[in-house]
């Protein structure tokens, strides 16, 4: 079945047009990735008074309609007038048009929803979710970091109606963006995974950054659930109905966790009931994001089966760039490359010093951006840590500047002599890879490091 009959698109929209059009296969905000059958929005690279967009732009994707029919987009949503074979729906904004498709395609869903916040763990919460209810039932979830004011309804748009469940990631980098979104995923479950100092920047201090977290509970249906760590201060919250996780018995959901050199296996409690698990990934937040994915199994779930979701969890897979292991040459590279903050340092860090007794432990460090007045000291702490840890480290980027690593320190990720590094290593090493996206993530810079690792392998 289609997943966007042609008249449910007008509907969606508040179109009174009697007009015959496709049936829709897919939707694509990027005229690159359309492929046959699907619906091309054509967004502004301003979003508005609304919304803060890192990747605001001068470009539009009117520009790219032509480029989109190409690729075989059979209708296109526009706001304006523009010439295209394809059949057309014009709105007054497009961004206002994907929001409206975004909230129809979440009414006619009647499964069960969760929406998933935290400064740091959402992409990997999302995706080990996904993949545990995915053994339960038909799921649909947000793809790659598709968590902003056009990610989400995006996400939303791209459900089949007869989705089982439904899991999304809804993310902010300023006041105010959470609870929109929010609402807009209508969940049935929230979970909130950690207030961290990310893009502390752009708040006032870590407090503000709390409130707008907990606005992912401003949605909850009666009966709604929220999931929240055990420590957090929930002062200020009205939703009653709460859920927590974390490592100690005071926690609703609770684990305790063995650290081996290849797997950690966690013991853990569920409102009483005792489960047991293994996790590949390894590190103290792995362990506390496997906990915070439990209790939202359990809370989504009716008569869930925590003995099936259990087994489940030795088979997760990592997101690309979130931690995930590469092994060339004997080397193992830990790709945390995507983001970083200086709580989500030193897990990192302190996961590989713990890791894999034999070979040296080292890494590459990029600097945290948006961490304002605080970037001085958090940086001076996580190459403290760093030397007291690993056998050695680089530091990359203006943030490390006053506390280089030990074994040098480069302005941007292109100055690592990637052949010299790779000199230093041996099989059984073990590289961690992190920093703030723009450091490493939008350079590419794994893939090129396990290039190198390659040509090391085959020479």
């Amino acid at each position: 079945m289609s997943l966007w009959q042609w008249r449910d698109l007008l509907d969606a929209c508040g179109i009174q047009n009697p007009a015959e059009g496709p049936n829709i296969e897919g939707i694509s905000l990027d005229s690159r990735t359309v492929v046959a059958g699907d619906l091309f929005i054509a967004l502004s690279g301003d979003p508005g008074p609304r919304f803060h967009s890192s990747s605001a732009s001068d470009r539009d994707g009117h520009d790219f309609v032509e480029n989109a029919e190409e690729n075989g987009a059979v209708a296109v949503m526009v706001s304006r007038n523009i010439a295209t074979n394809c059949s057309v729906i014009e709105v007054p904004n497009t961004l206002n048009g994907l929001w409206q498709l975004g909230e129809f395609a979440r009414k006619r869903m009647r499964g069960r929803v969760v929406a998933i916040t935290g400064s740091a763990g959402k992409t990997t919460a999302r995706q080990w979710l996904e993949q545990i209810l995915g053994n339960l039932g038909s799921t649909h979830a947000s793809t790659a970091s598709l968590n902003n004011h056009w990610g989400v309804p995006l996400s939303l748009a791209r459900m089949p109606a007869s989705s089982q469940y439904g899991v999304f990631e809804v993310g902010t980098n300023r006041p105010g963006e959470i609870e929109p979104l929010a609402e807009l995923v209508s969940p049935q479950v929230s979970v909130l995974l950690n207030v961290l100092p990310a893009h502390i920047g752009n708040f006032d201090n870590l407090d503000a950054i709390r409130q707008e977290k907990l606005t992912i509970a401003s949605p909850l249906e009666k009966g709604g659930t929220l999931i929240v760590p055990a420590d957090l201060d929930l002062s200020g919250l009205k939703h009653g109905n709460i859920v927590t996780f974390g490592l100690t018995e005071d926690a609703d959901v609770f684990g305790k966790a063995l650290f081996l050199p290849q797997y950690t296996e966690v013991d853990a409690s569920v409102l009483g009931t005792r489960v047991s698990y293994r996790l590949v990934a390894g590190g103290e937040h792995r362990v506390l994001t496997s906990l915070a994915v439990l209790a939202a199994a359990y809370c989504l779930v009716d008569e869930v089966d925590l003995n099936k979701v259990c087994d489940g969890f030795s088979k997760l897979t990592t997101p690309k760039g979130r931690g995930n292991a590469n092994t060339v040459a004997g080397v193992t590279v830990i790709d945390d490359s995507y983001n970083a903050n200086p709580i989500t340092m030193a897990y990192a860090i302190s996961a590989i010093a713990k890791g894999n007794p034999s070979g040296k432990k080292v890494a590459l460090l990029g600097e945290m951006l948006e961490l304002g007045d605080e970037s001085q000291l958090a940086h001076a702490e996580t190459s403290r840590l760093a030397e007291e840890t690993l056998d050695g480290f680089i530091t990359v980027g203006e943030g490390f500047i006053s506390c280089p690593g030990n074994w040098g320190h480069v302005g941007f990720a292109a100055q690592v002599d990637l052949d010299e590094l790779v000199r230093s290593l041996k099989p059984g090493d073990t590289l961690l890879v992190k920093g703030s996206n723009k450091i490493f993530w939008t350079e590419k810079f794994v893939d090129r490091l396990l290039l190198s690792l390659e040509a090391v392998k085959q020479a």
